[in-house]
């Protein structure tokens, strides 16, 4: 059996992910499809707007045939470690073959040339990173400008879409763990990422979850963007709690704790413990902290990652060591099947609760942080899911 792997978050689930198993379906010439998917916090630094357990069965629904966990402390990290934390993982299943990811544009070829590319820090690059930091830039644009001036055969947009970004550090991340997956690029459809214009069928997850703040004014068009079973479920909303929460764990953290954080960098720790003293709302804190330099989404990712009690250094051991494949929802009929396939892989497979006793003490730090991410959820939300087991659907 072959699977085709894709890295998602489904936040939540909406016709332009159908759209994407389909083609995959289509396109990667493989048996079944895999979901590497987020829990219950996002890349963006956000709780997602519903548990982990109800978007894997939106995706079984949707098309996909087995849904994996993402674990959280990569699931909150920046762009190359959400990457490498993840192919990590694929990469110990000889079932999965290829990984396809949405794009804006770009070919297998042009998204291999990134990775390798992005994987050649050399001393010219170094400089040239070092320069455009030193006028105050993000990290990403002077990355992105270094790479530009070495390496001019690189369409620029592969460097500024970002889906194209997120592509080439998924090559980037297979050529670093030498592996033979093979990359397929599936160009995107309907609304742009992060967009937020509710569009009449093909809106991005942004748009939805903007929407969804105020359902009964656009409930109709909600219905024409999700298939009928998330519908169901509507409306979804990212609990309001997180973020006085996020808070609290930033008033109660050090400096120093704060300083372990894998996006806090220059000393953000300090302008981050003085401004909660003075600041005690949240989005006036951002906006008292983002600048050209430090974008939203990195202090947003920040304020999640202490809140979970990820690190830098846990991250880099997790990446170094072998992890787990945590199933939390597969296709009933092909169930046995599908499970024989993943039984192959490299990392222990967890289908029950009982599961993590056969975890190594560095793998079983890893799952402590996710079941961690999960009870907090759950408090946050005030409802619970089952993690004693895999959803057969």
């Amino acid at each position: 059996m072959k699977f085709c792997a894709v890295i998602c978050e489904y936040n939540p689930f909406h016709n332009g992910h159908a759209y994407q198993l389909g083609r995959i379906r289509e396109a990667s010439g493989c048996d079944k499809i895999l979901c590497l998917m987020s829990g219950d916090f996002t890349q963006r630094g956000e709780a997602a707007v519903a548990g982990k357990y109800a978007r894997a069965r939106h995706a079984i629904l949707g098309g996909a045939d087995v849904v994996l966990e993402l674990p959280a402390s990569f699931a909150v990290s920046p762009a190359e470690l959400f990457a490498r934390g993840a192919v990590h993982i694929l990469a110990a299943i000889p079932a999965v073959t290829t990984l396809a990811f949405g794009c804006e544009s770009g070919t297998k070829e042009d998204f291999l040339a990134l990775g390798r590319a992005l994987a050649s820090e050399d001393k010219p690059f170094k400089a040239a990173l070092k320069e455009g930091m030193a006028e105050g830039g993000s990290y990403i644009r002077a990355r992105n400008a270094a790479l530009s001036a070495l390496h001019p055969e690189i369409d620029e947009a592969l460097l500024t879409s970002p889906n194209n970004i997120l592509g080439g550090e998924y090559c980037h991340a297979l050529l670093s763990e030498k592996s033979k997956i093979e990359p397929l690029p599936i160009p995107r459809t309907g609304g742009g990422y992060g967009e937020e214009i509710l569009r009449a069928d093909f809106s991005s997850a942004a748009s939805l979850r903007l929407a969804m703040q105020d359902f009964k004014k656009y409930r109709r068009l909600i219905r024409k963007n999700v298939p009928a079973f998330v519908f169901d479920d509507c409306p979804m909303r990212a609990p309001a709690s997180f973020e006085i929460a996020a808070l609290c764990a930033l008033a109660e953290h050090s400096a120093e704790q704060i300083s372990l954080s894998p996006d806090c960098a220059e000393g953000l720790e300090n302008r981050l413990k003085m401004l909660v003293q003075t600041t005690p709302e949240y989005s006036a804190l951002l906006e008292k902290v983002v600048s050209k330099r430090y974008t939203r989404a990195r202090i947003k990712r920040i304020l999640a990652q202490n809140f979970l009690g990820v690190s830098l250094k846990a991250v880099k051991d997790f990446l170094a060591s072998p992890l787990y494949c945590n199933v939390l929802a597969v296709k009933k009929e092909n169930a046995e099947e599908i499970l024989s396939a993943l039984s192959g892989s490299k990392f222990p497979v967890l289908v029950k609760r009982g599961d993590i006793s056969r975890l190594d003490k560095t793998a079983r730090a890893c799952m402590d942080t996710d079941l961690k991410a999960a009870q907090l959820y759950a408090a946050l939300t005030s409802r619970s899911e089952s993690e004693a087991a895999t959803l057969f659907l």
